[in-house]
């Protein structure tokens, strides 16, 4: 068989994944949209650091610029759920991740496919969100570069697979642990401290500035919140971007390296 034909062969299943986790994102709507509601930490960082620049400017940061900057995160947060880390552990725990072994499709990509045919059904919900924000938020506290604007897709994108090809690496761990929960919320704890979600990185002291910028977090949000914003120049955020997708394929190498040992081991013990 010929690369192209195995590439073809290998491409086949995917709109199948993809129809198979849009009707489970339809059949779960209900409940994405109780996700959706609950997730108001940007709005409520909004109205705290609103407060404290009501007695003058932090940084850059006005209460316009607060607003702007908040409004943003509140939108890229909702689009890059990721759940895979939580949903491996339960699988490999229960056994139920044999029916995926059993699939000729590798696992990584029909996990992939169940997190991002959700997006349809968060676009349709974010869409207000979205109105709202960007009446709020105006021309003149984003981008006024049309690179950047094309960017913005790719970064966010690359958001969503930072966090997804490091919750898969964590996910990996299960083979080798009882449970893998913990070791995700401290991920998760680090990603709300260090990603911007919840203060802007350039608001840090400079030494802790300097060290947080080039962790993976910083590459979840506060790389595309920026790049929007136009808090960087064009090729500040090619830097960013090389920098989030250099992370994302040295976490996909040590998920894909972990699996391959944890499913030897998981075989090897009757799993």
């Amino acid at each position: 068989m010929s690369a192209g034909a195995r590439v073809a062969a290998a491409l086949r299943p995917l709109p199948t994944l993809y129809r198979v986790g849009f009707a489970d994102a339809v059949a779960y709507r209900g409940q994405a949209l109780i996700w959706l509601l609950s997730t108001n930490t940007p709005l409520i960082m909004l109205l705290l650091w609103n407060a404290v620049a009501a007695e003058g400017p932090v940084g850059r940061f006005g209460q316009a610029e607060f607003r702007a900057y908040f409004l943003v995160t509140l939108i890229v947060r909702l689009l890059q759920g990721v759940w895979v880390a939580w949903e491996m552990n339960m699988e490999v725990r229960d056994g139920s991740i044999a029916s995926r072994l059993l699939k000729p499709i590798h696992p990584f990509w029909s996990y992939a496919f169940e997190n991002i045919a959700a997006w349809p059904v968060r676009l349709v919900m974010t869409a207000p969100v979205v109105v709202v924000a960007a009446w709020l938020i105006g021309a003149q506290h984003v981008t006024n570069d049309w690179r950047q604007w094309l960017l913005f897709p790719v970064a966010l994108f690359g958001g969503w697979a930072l966090s997804f090809s490091g919750n898969l690496a964590i996910g990996c761990m299960s083979f080798f642990w009882q449970s893998t929960l913990a070791i995700a919320e401290v991920w998760f704890g680090l990603y709300v401290v260090l990603s911007g979600y919840i203060v802007p990185l350039e608001l840090f002291p400079p030494w802790a500035q300097a060290v947080v910028v080039k962790l993976p977090w910083a590459h979840i949000v506060s790389t595309p919140v920026r790049l929007l914003l136009g808090h960087d120049t064009f090729e500040q955020s090619l830097s960013q971007l090389a920098a989030q997708w250099t992370y994302i394929a040295a976490f996909t190498v040590v998920a894909a390296l972990l699996w391959r040992k944890g499913v030897q081991r998981y075989e090897a013990f009757g799993g």
